[in-house]
């Protein structure tokens, strides 16, 4: 579809879909009730201004209604021009969301850094990916070696020994991934009495994001998307991986682009007012052509997030 017909299908999608009366009560009942414990009312009203100016309709309706066809999408996902939302995770000012320098507590401040898999590489900090590769495809995807990691962190290390190549996954061999940038996407390999370990490493701190294409254009999505599956909440928090297929098609190739023109919000905030509290949302993976398997959360607010970036 060209872009001109795209956009024209996308709008008249998205304005037919109007937030419901009940759905808006609901939402700033509960973002009052958390809120009024915590802040003074007046920053309770912009919390919920903004989030509702987020809406459904970020993934346009067919791809949400294809997953759970109850569902009633809202309106156009789109952060409200001037509107911001501080907080650790970053601030969002005029739609850009500025994710500080990951940083970790020391053990003089007396808290422990919940520990995920991370390695350090250019004086930054990696964390364990949200896309997968299957040991036997990641030899396919092994570039350049860039250096044996020292291992050496634990969850009471201090700042001054996040040194070059140190990690907390013990000594291994550091790679490129061919056809992504290093400065983004990173692979801890070794090979073991005949068995494969690789890991995938992501920078995604000490960025700034303007539009959904600053992240997830660094995942070369478009055009690679070789297949398509969903997972309920249910059967992802229950480990059961019950999936099924997205069909390829207009409302994939929406969703995609969607992505990249998606403005962001802070997490921070948004974690909050309880965007987790409710079960309704949903684990998208896309399996790309060289095998690398992206995972994506769609909330029924029309938000998506990746991975452990602190933005929606």
């Amino acid at each position: 579809m060209k872009e001109d017909q795209f956009r024209t299908t996308y709008k008249k999608a998205v304005d037919s879909m109007k937030p419901g009366e009940e759905m808006k009560k609901e939402l700033f009942n509960k973002i009052e009730q958390r809120q009024e414990r915590k802040r003074p009312r007046k920053t309770v009203y912009i919390a919920a201004s903004v989030v509702l100016a987020a809406g459904i309709g970020l993934a346009g309706p067919s791809i949400w209604q294809q997953l759970n066809s109850q569902s009633s999408p809202g309106q156009v996902a789109q952060v409200t021009p001037g509107a911001s939302i501080a907080g650790n995770s970053g601030t969002a000012t005029s739609g850009s969301i500025v994710i500080p320098k990951l940083k970790l507590p020391d053990k003089e401040s007396g808290v422990k850094a919940d520990m995920i898999a991370l390695v350090v590489y250019k004086n930054n900090i990696y964390t364990q990916s949200a896309t997968r590769i299957d040991a036997d495809d990641a030899a396919a995807l092994r570039g350049d070696k860039l250096g044996r990691t020292t291992g050496g962190i634990n969850e009471w290390s201090i700042n001054d020994e996040y040194i070059e190549l140190a990690s907390n996954n013990g000594e291994t061999d550091l790679y490129s991934v061919k056809g992504y940038d290093s400065s983004f996407l990173i692979m801890s390999y070794s090979e073991i009495n005949g068995k494969v370990f690789a890991e995938l490493y992501e920078h995604t701190n000490g960025i700034t994001i303007n539009s959904g294409a600053d992240l997830f254009g660094k995942l070369n999505l478009e055009g690679r998307v070789t297949s398509a599956q969903w997972e309920s909440f249910n059967s992802w928090n229950n480990g059961l991986q019950q999936q099924a297929p997205i069909a390829n098609g207009e409302a994939l190739d929406g969703f995609l682009t969607a992505l990249q023109a998606a403005k962001p919000l802070a997490a921070e905030p948004l974690i909050e007012q309880g965007i987790y509290d409710s079960e309704d949302r949903k684990i998208i993976y896309l399996q790309l052509e060289d095998n690398a398997r992206v995972e994506l959360t769609l909330f029924g607010q029309g938000l998506v997030r990746y991975g452990q970036a602190p933005v929606f």
